[in-house]
């Protein structure tokens, strides 16, 4: 298992080292210490790799992730997995804003809280916050799945498409075009099935389901203030 200390080796090396693997290498587990919380560590992953971090990083922490596992033993900070493809990224403490932003696909985890931002544009990601997530969270989300198993701050699901957002606590406030819906069993399953994916102590009946109510899908001019 290769062990790369951020403390005496630069950044460039390790993100250049991991970008040189191929999808049939066999050095499959890395352990990366005292990141010191540099920011784009992990980032444009694309072999089918374990990145275990032990301690704080900064922005953009697994962003692009394709087919890697990232974990995280500490905090992160803004961006982290934004724009991410597939494969997971899980961490341990919290996250700043804009977690999980424009993410096509995979699973995000974050096993404390997530701050304003959360899975903004999110486009096929599946993201699973065990705490709580901040203001304007999903804002423009498109498709995929946000479940939070705490409370939701203002404005959650402002101008959304077709990403479901499931949550188990408050919910502050809606944004435009942003209602409760029915849960389906379809949607049930899904859910469970992410939650037992995430690791996650809860049950799919203790959530509420959000979406679109499709009235901004079109321009009309009665719906002027809420663009």
């Amino acid at each position: 298992m290769p062990v790369v200390d951020l403390g005496t080796t630069p950044l460039r090396e390790l993100n250049a080292a991991l970008h040189a693997l191929s999808k049939d290498t066999n050095e499959t587990h890395w352990h990366v210490i005292n990141p010191q919380g540099k920011h784009a560590v992990a980032v444009g992953l694309d072999a089918p790799v374990t990145v275990e971090i032990q301690g704080h990083v900064g922005y953009y922490c697994a962003g692009m992730n394709q087919h890697a596992t990232v974990i995280v033993s500490g905090n992160a900070g803004v961006g982290l997995a934004e724009n991410m493809m597939s494969g997971e990224v899980r961490v341990r403490g919290d996250a700043s804003q804009s977690a999980g932003a424009t993410g096509q696909g995979g699973l995000l985890v974050i096993d404390g809280n997530a701050s304003a931002r959360c899975g903004i544009s999110m486009k096929g990601i599946d993201i699973v916050v065990k705490g709580s997530i901040g203001p304007m969270s999903a804002f423009m989300a498109q498709t995929g799945n946000l479940v939070v198993l705490g409370d939701a701050g203002e404005a959650l699901g402002d101008s959304i498409y077709e990403a479901r957002l499931f949550v188990r606590g408050e919910v502050k406030s809606l944004g435009a075009d942003c209602e409760e819906k029915a849960v389906t069993d379809e949607d049930r399953a899904v859910l469970s099935g992410l939650l037992e994916r995430a690791g996650a102590d809860a049950r799919a009946d203790e959530f509420k389901l959000y979406g679109s109510a499709r009235t901004l899908y079109h321009f009309h001019v009665d719906n002027a203030g809420a663009y």
